[in-house]
């Protein structure tokens, strides 16, 4: 732990079902901590007993494991990290393993793919420099594994990949040599389609090669898989050739023609012959002999293959047969954990080549500060700065270890640190806590290793803080430290539930029961409404609040927004008649208001920065654009306000009024309370009264709110709806003949395929995309769902499809809809009051004149 060349973070991540919790299973099996006769079944990485029975990952679980590589691959650990300081270029040049021996630490967290808990992911991936990735060599690159790759690029995390589930290709497809390789490599042309479409500079080339050696192929349930470096090893000393030159040989149109023993770029002899690609020939041959001989029951043959492949199998194993006897001869001739390892610490940065490069989208403040500096050197020595990704809940109930990654300086428990939650501000005092660290543990899985101190490029959990953080913050020693970047979620929570207790008297459990939620899962949001009723989606009433409870019906909730510039300008004036406020209310483009929502345009920005952006890229007056005073709501969100006034006096002394007033008028919109987005509100014009007194917040906020309000009944108000993409695979029935298949394959689909659209069609559903995966049965149609029509979406497209149709939905964005709130009849006043009853307002959108006075 000690030595941060030595340590590589990396999570787990794919698709939903696509065999990471498997996988995992094969290097933990490695580390020792489970058998490996065990490993792919026992999912030692799933240690809730719901994800024990579903099958399927909730929460992202953390292990730390030690080993120790062949001193052989040590030459092959080339890390270079390229960087720029004080506009200098400079180049590192590593080889921690000559330095530090051959032992390595590596910290594993085990991820979620389902959709739902995409937040775990996020978690995750802040705290690691490397993601495995895994896709299904059937299923190929679906639309959760293009989400995980952005999200990990985003982070600046560099990824390598396993083609998993190599066994079904082979046992249920039956697909013969060329045609696995030509699915392997588009699916690797796949994920380098997607790494090139979000490539990070910092990162270097991210896009991943069979002959680099960071693509591995394998079958995580059956414990077998490899690289082409292990091939090569093999085949090297066979061939006297050297071993990377070798391991290019072995993928793309390579071919050995063993008549003149010379390799060739033609597959085609002089006379006319074919030759057999390299791949299939040294590679998949050995494999497809073992599945042919073991399956097939030739018995005589299994001996002699077994000695020609060197692998020895104990007295019982020698009993077992067909997949049993597969398995057992796989996992000897070609160990999962032993091709991972090797990807992983050959290919994967260490934490102190990672945080080089990592700095700057890690950290908020000055690059050229003590914290950043500590960051950016992994400075066990160097002022704390731990970062809290999320919550994990403990066996005693209530309490949880705040699990994160020590960045700088070393952490223990005993001296006090600051504990920053999201909102610190330097310099200030809120959102911070002066306290001292209970406990140190390492998370090994579902149990807890207790440790002394854990120094910088390490993950570890920390207990007796978690009263003070919510969800994420920054702990450190320095006084002048600023945060760590707040997560982006690639998931909006857009569905609410409203929860109600069956008996009254149960109240302070479902009230602390939210409490507990919302510190564990990082994407809930709890909070109470007008009605009353306590608003939330989780897994909350068996864990958390352990009370019986009533939940509403999903609740959607829409955005309010305009559509028009207003052509009049709205006035509102004080209580006391002695204060005028002229605003005008205009759209935000889409573009900007997503940059907003992304992080890449925000309010901590230097104000003549962000002025030339919004100028360059979205055409707005740099004068203007230099007076914005806020963004809303909570500071942060896609709405403005911009001083457009000429020669105003005092008009700095209501400032902060108007600012606040703008959070008010953008948390609650006028047609129905709904959050406001992409609204710009210019004030025009202001008249107040020469004496201070008489312009407070008082007199103020109520009123420039009301301004906003008319502003924004006089530019068209709209409603926007939140769309999912939904994602439905059509899969027909899998039979072991391929000639059956690939009669299915024309028929089935087509039958599942008009359920499909049908039931899109009835819920407003758009398809923009379909396609059929090469030498599969399947189909995937991508399409645009309004998230208030998907409700029941699964079990009526199952129904359509005679259960063979799939969805995974995922938020994709707001639409604006058609018409206005403000027409009588029309579906978006119906809308309006549905959701103004539900909130226990009066039914009618107030008349203008109740926000805007005429002259």
């Amino acid at each position: 732990m000690s030595k941060p060349t030595n340590i590589r973070n990396m999570s787990v991540i794919a698709h939903v079902d696509h065999g990471k919790s498997s996988l995992t299973d094969s290097l933990v099996a490695k580390a020792g901590i489970i058998a490996s006769a065990k490993a792919g079944e026992s999912r030692h990485t799933d240690t809730r007993q719901d994800e024990k029975e579903r099958g399927i990952t909730i929460k992202s679980t953390a292990i730390s494991m030690y080993f120790e590589v062949d001193k052989e691959e040590l030459p092959a650990i080339k890390q270079t990290t390229e960087g720029a300081l004080n506009h200098i270029s400079y180049l590192i040049v590593r080889s921690p393993a000559r330095s530090s021996g051959n032992g390595f630490l590596i910290n594993l967290i085990d991820s979620p793919g389902h959709v739902d808990f995409s937040s775990e992911v996020t978690a995750a991936l802040r705290v690691t420099d490397g993601a495995l990735v895994v896709v299904d060599c059937v299923e190929g690159v679906c639309v959760q594994t293009e989400t995980v790759l952005r999200q990990a690029l985003g982070e600046r995390i560099k990824p390598i990949v396993i083609i998993n589930k190599v066994d079904r290709a082979l046992l249920e497809l039956q697909v013969d040599k060329e045609a696995l390789f030509q699915s392997f490599q588009r699916t690797i042309e796949s994920v380098n389609v997607i790494l090139s479409t979000y490539h990070n500079e910092a990162l270097g080339d991210v896009q991943v090669y069979p002959d680099k050696g960071t693509v591995a192929f394998g079958a995580g349930l059956h414990g077998w898989g490899f690289t082409l470096r292990q091939f090569a090893n093999r085949y090297s000393k066979k061939f006297g050739v050297d071993k990377e030159k070798m391991m290019a040989k072995l993928w793309g149109d390579n071919y050995f023609n063993p008549a003149t023993r010379k390799w060739t770029t033609n597959g085609t002899t002089a006379g006319g012959k074919y030759l057999e690609r390299a791949f299939n020939q040294f590679v998949l041959e050995p494999i497809f002999k073992i599945f042919d001989v073991v399956m097939h029951s030739k018995k005589d043959e299994i001996g002699p293959m077994l000695e020609k492949l060197e692998v020895k199998l104990t007295s019982k194993e020698h009993e077992l047969e067909g997949k049993e006897l597969l398995k057992a001869v796989m996992r000897k001739f070609l160990p999962a954990g032993e091709a991972l390892l090797e990807m992983i610490v050959i290919h994967l940065p260490s934490a102190a080549t990672a945080q080089r490069y990592r700095v700057e989208t890690l950290y908020e403040g000055p690059m050229d500060d003590e914290s950043a500096i500590g960051i950016r050197d992994c400075n066990p020595k160097g002022p704390l700065v731990v970062y809290v990704s999320k919550m994990v809940p403990t066996s005693d109930k209530g309490r949880f270890f705040a699990f994160g990654r020590v960045f700088s300086g070393t952490v223990r428990s005993g001296p006090k640190i600051r504990i920053q939650g999201p909102n610190y501000v330097p310099g200030k005092t809120e959102d911070l806590f002066i306290k001292s660290i209970q406990r140190t543990v390492l998370m090994m899985g579902s149990s807890i290793e207790p440790i002394e101190d854990c120094p910088a490029g390490n993950i570890v959990g920390l207990v007796g803080i978690d009263q003070f953080l919510l969800k994420s913050g920054t702990l450190t020693t320095s006084e002048t430290a600023h945060n760590m970047r707040v997560m982006r979620f690639s998931v909006s929570p857009v569905v609410q539930v409203a929860v109600e207790v069956k008996n009254q008297s149960d109240l302070p459990k479902l009230v602390e029961g939210l409490k507990r939620l919302s510190k564990s899962d990082p994407s809930v949001q709890a909070l109470i409404s007008e009605t009353g009723e306590h608003i939330v989606a989780g897994d909350l009433q068996e864990d958390h609040a352990g009370v019986p409870l009533k939940f509403s019906d999903p609740i959607v909730p829409y955005r309010e927004t305009v559509k028009t510039e207003s052509s009049i300008v709205a006035l509102s004036k004080s209580q006391n008649k002695h204060n005028r406020l002229y605003v005008k209310a205009q759209p935000i483009e889409e573009q900007l208001v997503k940059a907003i929502e992304d992080g890449k345009v925000s309010s901590r920005d230097d104000f003549k920065l962000r002025a030339r952006v919004l100028a360059d890229e979205y055409g707005w007056d740099v004068t203007e654009a230099r007076k914005i005073w806020a963004f809303g709501p909570d500071t942060t969100g896609p709405n403005m306000l911009v001083d457009v006034t000429k020669g105003v006096q005092f008009l700095n002394e209501i400032k902060d009024s108007c600012i606040a007033a703008l959070q008010w008028a953008t948390k609650e919109g006028v047609c129905a309370e709904e959050t406001v987005r992409g609204i710009r509100y210019n004030i025009m014009d202001v008249t107040l009264h020469a004496d201070s007194i008489h312009r407070g917040g008082g007199q103020l906020i109520p009123t420039m709110r009301r301004a906003c309000y008319a502003a924004s009944l006089f530019a068209d108000p709209g409603l926007q709806e939140p769309i999912y993409l939904g994602l439905s695979l059509l899969l027909s029935y899998l039979s072991v003949d391929r000639l059956a298949i690939l009669a299915v394959e024309i028929q089935c689909p087509e039958d599942a395929i008009g359920g499909v659209y049908s039931c899109l069609n009835k819920r407003r559903g758009q398809v923009f995309s379909e396609e059929q995966r090469y030498e599969t049965p399947m189909f995937t149609i991508k399409a645009y769902l309004p998230v208030s029509e998907s409700f029941g979406f699964n079990g009526d497209l199952r129904a359509h499809t005679a259960g063979k149709g799939f969805p995974q939905s995922v938020f994709d964005h707001w639409e604006t809809m058609s018409g206005s709130p403000l027409e009588k009849g029309s579906k978006l006043e119906k809308i309006v009051t549905k959701i103004r009853t539900r909130k226990g307002l009066k039914t009618d959108i107030p008349a203008l004149d109740t926000y805007h006075d005429k002259l």
